[in-house]
């Protein structure tokens, strides 16, 4: 591999994330979730080790399916109690200079006009280093709290989600002209009106007509991450992404979904390169191959496997509670993540995989790869891994927190630099152009340059 390693930390602002138990460990901070020293001292860390990015996941309703009620996720702490993640990034931006911040924010259940205004005000704070992880949820919990009785359909979210990204993009894009904003002291005058336009948009799911609360940012619309790998998801992800969140356990998983979204966006006249595409993993890593294999015993030691069957249920919408841990996952089409599920299924059919099997992988970084060796050793494995999949970096997940993100900036990242498969300083400019190497704003052909270039439409 020869080209550039991106890597995000993926966290949510939970005790709980991707390992289940492991805040049992005596070296574990994140029961300290809810205080800011921990994310202040973690951000400051993540800079150090040239992090793109902190990926911020998040889910609006409990894990419920496991036993047919959430008793199970609050007893294990399985994403619960989970707080709100856009609250942390102006404390860590004002700690850090380069870091980027992608936050998972859920669509489904919120009018775009205050949604627009939060990441307007988002990218301020930040000088252009905020990103937008869209998703449309996949919990009915969350919809039965936010009034409905149960999600919608899985491609109907979707077919939402378009017209929602058409309508953030009129008020990202179109409602302030660039040079509207003129601070001019003189006459007194700080925006001209004739540069500020309302914006209208009617469909069967949304109605709007608005003038957007927040002058441009650095990025107008906010770096776009997404994360579905379903037919609909990949169309959507072809249209709209500027970075693609991929996970599965095997190279056998990943590398043709990368193929196909590398595809579908030259179906939609953008360019096979130009999403960077970030698969889940985790890395155990010690001075020795020895010492990383003594680590991941240890850590396994803390596993909670309720707490995983838990995650794997609010995943792939199936209730373990009522399988032996001997019987073999088969594929259920519902309206959970379809990715998820196929992970567990059919998406390698050189295995089979029993609830037993799933629940200890997913256990450990969730349902990612677990790299374990020595820094040179996961450096080399990792990079391998990257190039046979097709992926541009690492959505690294972690064990024990803040040791895992520690092991790697003091040896996985130095092993990658001294390969020249890592920068060893940060790009100038916001995080789209730290990533791209190319503009702050969106062009055309994504729709976002397209609602700029057509502010008198509105």
């Amino acid at each position: 591999m020869t080209r550039e390693i991106r890597l995000n930390a993926f966290v949510m602002n939970a005790p709980v994330h991707q390992s289940p138990g492991l805040w049992r460990h005596p070296r574990d901070r994140a029961t300290s979730f809810n205080r800011l020293d921990l994310w202040l001292d973690l951000a400051r860390l993540w800079e150090r080790g040239l992090f793109d990015g902190v990926f911020l996941a998040d889910v609006l309703g409990p894990y419920d399916v496991y036993g047919g009620d959430a008793r199970a996720a609050v007893a294990h702490a399985a994403q619960l109690p989970a707080n709100d993640p856009m609250l942390l990034i102006p404390a860590m931006a004002a700690v850090t200079r380069h870091l980027g911040f992608g936050v998972t924010v859920s669509l489904s259940y919120e009018h775009p006009y205050p949604l627009a205004r939060r990441f307007s005000t988002l990218d301020h704070l930040t000088d252009g280093r905020v990103g937008w992880n869209i998703v449309t949820s996949y919990l009915d919990s969350a919809a039965r709290a936010l009034g409905q009785s149960r999600q919608r359909g899985h491609d109907d979210r979707y077919a939402l989600a378009e017209d929602y990204m058409e309508a953030v993009y009129k008020l990202w894009e179109g409602s302030w002209e660039e040079g509207a904003v003129l601070a001019d002291r003189a006459i007194g005058l700080y925006a001209d009106p004739d540069r500020v336009h309302v914006v209208r948009h009617e469909s069967p799911h949304l109605q709007m007509e608005a003038l957007h609360l927040v002058e441009p940012s650095p990025q107008r619309t906010p770096v776009l991450y997404q994360a579905g790998s379903s037919p609909a998801g990949l169309s959507f992800a072809a249209r709209h992404a500027e970075c693609v969140f991929v996970s599965g356990p095997s190279v056998a998983v990943i590398r043709p979904r990368v193929a196909k979204l590398r595809e579908a966006l030259v179906k939609a006249g953008r360019a096979p390169d130009s999403v960077k595409v970030f698969a889940l993993a985790t890395a155990i890593l010690g001075r020795t191959e020895a010492e990383a294999r003594d680590k991941l015993a240890d850590y396994r030691s803390y596993v909670d496997p309720v707490g995983a069957l838990t995650l794997m249920g609010g995943w792939l919408g199936v209730d373990f509670a009522g399988y032996s841990l001997d019987q073999k996952i088969r594929y259920i089409d519902n309206d959970a993540g379809r990715a998820a599920m196929e992970n567990f299924t059919r998406a390698d059919p050189g295995r089979d995989w029993t609830v037993r099997q799933a629940a200890e992988h997913v256990a450990i970084g969730g349902a990612g790869p677990v790299f374990v060796g020595s820094g040179g050793g996961v450096a080399e494995e990792m990079a391998a891994w990257a190039e046979a999949t097709g992926v541009d970096g690492f959505n690294l997940a972690y064990a024990v927190l803040p040791e895992s993100f520690e092991d790697a900036v003091s040896l996985l990242i130095p092993e990658w630099q001294a390969r020249g498969l890592y920068k060893t300083a940060y790009a100038p400019g916001t995080l789209r152009e730290k990533l791209s190497g190319g503009s702050r704003l969106l062009s055309p052909p994504h729709p976002a340059g397209l609602a700029r270039m057509s502010q008198s439409a509105f």
